[in-house]
């Protein structure tokens, strides 16, 4: 086994490596699921628990995906081949490049919809009553056509990132995507912080009530940790090709780590304060960013309402960098694939994806109701590529990889990653080795098995 070293792209900063990382890890995981996990369980002790798994669960995955990549200097697929040796392991990539694949299928139409918001936002369509917000957001996801432009638009924008290449393209686009995505999210969480009560929303967050901890709070936080730091799916992995050897692996996991948690908390500020302002319920679920939330700004703003206009289109501007960010990582996954597999060029690669992804797209958009026959069992095609990779495929792929790296490879090559070759002390490395041939593997199958009510 060997360390395949060849000349390929590569980041040009230790600050584009955080950025671009973090960018593929914030996502609306972040900002939409987060906060109405933490509604629905509980709030601050939901957080202190989020935490705790994501040090124990999420930087040690997000380690052997580093490791992995960095190992192999190309795409996911043929990373995991390089270490697996011609093993059957080396089937892992391929399933974190399938699942990559899946999930931009349906993210692409979320992440369109967040860009029909900014339009409605700006149009001022927002500012009806609770039942005229909740009834545009069936009208348009099931409308046959309006969805598919925003699919198309978004997969512009992705493609034209993806094939200006690494440096001038994921690099810079990160650069700057991510510093305005944190300044949005300032400006509005002292614009919600601000409103009448929003004590109570901040409470909520940080004053933890352990009567409310429970099993399923425990597995939901593992299952939110996992989702959050996007494992599992090929990102980190293909990311960490474009490492350079003198790149800290451990210090890196830890800062992207620190940087999505923080927008995650960020996020629960940005929403818990003004929802408790206009006494609506924490734990809306999934229907709070589309639904729940502009009847919050609407209602909170009221007395100022150009402030609760502002502070709608920069909430959705907000939401669509968020999901851009994941969706290039996403994307970058498959076209390096492609382009170093099929031995094509990056910009027909970045093409054929971007094809392929928005055909797959328009189907799952055309499967919420525009048209028939796009269903099975009672889901729709969107719903299922939303289940078959956040509840099977996901956790299967960290679970394998766990085993991959703690069990089949050997130690010393793991070692040479994680230490770069000797330059660092590594006082950490037997921790992440338990963590990852134990409490991961252990952490990862509690959550597939409660996924599925067998725990």
């Amino acid at each position: 086994m060997t360390n395949n070293i060849t000349e390929r792209a590569s980041f040009g900063s230790r600050l584009g490596v955080i950025l671009a990382t973090a960018g593929s890890a914030v996502g609306l995981g972040n900002v939409w699921r987060f906060p109405y996990m933490t509604g629905e369980n509980g709030g601050a002790v939901f957080i202190i628990i989020y935490l705790l798994c994501v040090l124990l669960l999420g930087i040690p995955c997000m380690l052997n995906e580093f490791i992995i990549g960095r190992h192999g200097q190309a795409n996911s697929a043929r990373a995991f081949r390089t270490l697996a040796d011609g093993s059957p392991w080396g089937l892992i990539g391929y399933l974190g490049l399938l699942t990559g694949f899946l999930i931009m299928g349906y993210y692409v139409v979320v992440s369109g919809w967040c860009l029909q918001y900014i339009w409605a936002s700006l149009a001022g369509h927002l500012n009806g009553d609770p039942a005229y917000v909740q009834s545009y957001f069936a009208e348009f996801t099931t409308h046959p056509v309006k969805p598919l432009l925003w699919v198309l638009v978004i997969m512009v924008i992705s493609y034209i990132i993806i094939e200006h290449g690494v440096r001038d393209g994921i690099e810079r686009a990160s650069k700057l995507m991510m510093p305005v995505l944190f300044l949005l999210l300032i400006i509005i969480v002292v614009a919600s912080c601000l409103l009448p009560d929003a004590w109570r929303g901040v409470e909520f967050l940080f004053r933890p009530d352990f009567s409310k901890v429970t099993g399923d709070v425990f597995l939901g936080a593992m299952g939110q940790a996992f989702y959050s730091l996007s494992i599992g799916m090929g990102c980190l992995c293909t990311y960490a090709s474009y490492f350079s050897r003198s790149t800290d692996l451990g210090k890196s996991a830890t800062h992207i780590v620190i940087i999505d948690s923080m927008i995650a908390i960020l996020a629960g500020l940005m929403i818990f304060p003004a929802a408790f302002s206009v006494g609506i319920s924490p734990d809306s679920g999934p229907s709070l960013i589309y639904i729940t939330l502009p009847n919050v700004f609407s209602q909170a703003f009221a007395a100022v309402p150009v402030v609760g206009y502002v502070v709608s289109v920069l909430f959705f501007l907000l939401l669509t960098l968020a999901a851009i960010t994941s969706l290039m990582s996403l994307h970058e996954v498959c076209t390096a694939f492609i382009q170093e597999d099929l031995h094509t060029t990056r910009r027909r690669a970045a093409l054929i994806v971007s094809v392929m992804t928005a055909v797959m797209g328009a189907f799952c958009s055309l499967s919420l109701g525009a048209v028939d026959g796009l269903s099975c069992f009672g889901r729709s095609l969107f719903d299922w590529f939303d289940f078959l990779t956040g509840q099977i495929l996901l956790p299967l792929g960290g679970f394998l990889t766990c085993l991959f790296l703690g069990w089949r490879v050997p130690h010393k090559v793991v070692r040479d990653e994680f230490t770069n070759w000797g330059e660092l002390r590594g006082r950490f490395f037997h921790l992440y080795i338990f963590l990852v041939k134990y409490v991961c593997p252990l952490a990862i199958l509690c959550i597939f098995l409660h996924q599925f009510g067998l725990l």
